[in-house]
């Protein structure tokens, strides 16, 4: 509903664009400014010793950093006591809060709920300042070895030891503009902070040919690497038995609250038999009238075999229904993704990682530290 109003009105829009663009001028002094104060060290940041990969992106939103974290997760959890730091956006609490059992999305937000949900051995935690975040989280879980920051790739009173940049296939950052001509949060220079770029939600077909002119028009310095990655999903199953479901031949009435849902919803109508789509704002929180909203289009939707599906992200609001949602007894269906490299990427983007952590690990520093920036 809100692309296809944006591109109604996008002429409109970009009559706008001219008068937006003193305030574009404004914000991106400022957030200039902010960074030509940390680069000096007029301002400082905080390194510690144990192994931080930032991951993030210039622009708001929808470039896929969930499935990149878990990414990592996937190749970190098995070697080393691994934890995910996010700002917990949406949540309804404040501070630095560590995941528990009777943890919800209320409390620490959806992504990290996400996470916390997918790997019970991860210490999920939240924390709006991540420099006062991260010794919180060392006091409570002492053992944890390697410290991945959500969404922090502004946060720049945090050192980390790595800092990926992800942006998206379809706007690329190059091709963007700071807001609110734009989406970037920061101006395109602010790419020179990363040490790898991943250009994300590229087609699985992308030619090595149409990549090297992505690389090319990003221009990477000497130190930074470039990745490609595409988005693949993975077995739909049962939100609350986590049963393996099967889309085909079943009638799917598509509900999702993500920035970009035109591709989960092009993939569900391409297995489904019919498709009926009810999109909210990212990250909305389903209140009782959405649920009734919800209940009625499923059954006044007058076919047979017939199924709720949503995105991982999603699932973790719709459990805050979970009561209403079981008497109601109709079978809600999750549709997970992941990220996958193309080009055979992944050989190097894991060895670049592994590498960072266990040098990190091994090496100089056996207590935690604090160094600013002077």
């Amino acid at each position: 509903m809100f692309w296809y109003i944006y591109r109604v009105m996008k002429p409109f829009f970009s009559f706008v664009k001219i008068f937006l663009y003193p305030f574009a001028l404004v914000y991106g002094a400022v957030v200039w400014l902010r960074n030509r104060l940390y680069d000096t060290g007029f301002f400082s940041s905080v390194q510690f010793s144990v192994p931080v990969i930032t991951v993030g992106n210039l622009s708001v939103g929808g470039t896929g950093k969930t499935p990149h974290v878990e990414y990592l997760i996937r190749l970190l959890q098995y070697r080393y006591r691994v934890a995910t730091m996010s700002r917990g956006y949406k949540r309804r609490t404040q501070g630095f809060l560590l995941a528990t059992e009777d943890t919800n999305a209320l409390r620490i937000g959806d992504e990290p709920m996400q996470y916390f949900m997918k790997f019970p051995d991860l210490a999920v935690c939240v924390a709006e300042e991540r420099m006062t975040g991260i010794p919180s989280l060392i006091q409570k879980r002492p053992e944890t070895e390697v410290v991945l920051l959500d969404d922090a790739y502004q946060h720049r009173s945090v050192k980390a030891g790595r800092n990926i940049l992800i942006t998206d296939y379809s706007k690329p950052f190059y091709k963007d503009y700071i807001l609110p001509i734009g989406t970037l949060r920061e101006g395109r220079i602010a790419y020179q902070r990363a040490d790898i770029i991943i250009v994300s939600k590229c087609p699985a077909d992308l030619s090595k040919t149409a990549a090297d002119e992505i690389v090319q028009h990003i221009n990477p310095l000497q130190h930074q690497q470039v990745f490609f990655t595409t988005i693949e999903y993975g077995t739909a199953y049962d939100m609350f038995t986590r049963e393996a479901v099967s889309m085909q031949g079943k009638n799917a009435l598509i509900v999702c609250c993500i920035a970009k849902p035109e591709p989960f919803v092009e993939y569900i109508k391409n297995r489904a038999t019919d498709i009926h789509t009810l999109t909210y704002a990212d990250h909305h929180y389903f209140l009782n009238r959405d649920i009734q909203e919800i209940k009625e289009a499923y059954n006044n939707w007058g076919v047979k075999n017939k199924l709720v599906i949503t995105t991982e992200k999603d699932a973790t609001r719709l459990h805050l229904h979970a009561d209403k949602l079981k008497e109601w007894g109709v079978q809600i269906v999750v549709l997970p993704i992941q990220v996958a490299f193309l080009f055979n990427g992944n050989t190097a983007f894991d060895s670049t990682i592994n590498s960072y952590i266990e040098n990190e690990i091994s090496g100089e520093n056996d207590e935690l530290i604090y160094e600013e920036i002077l």
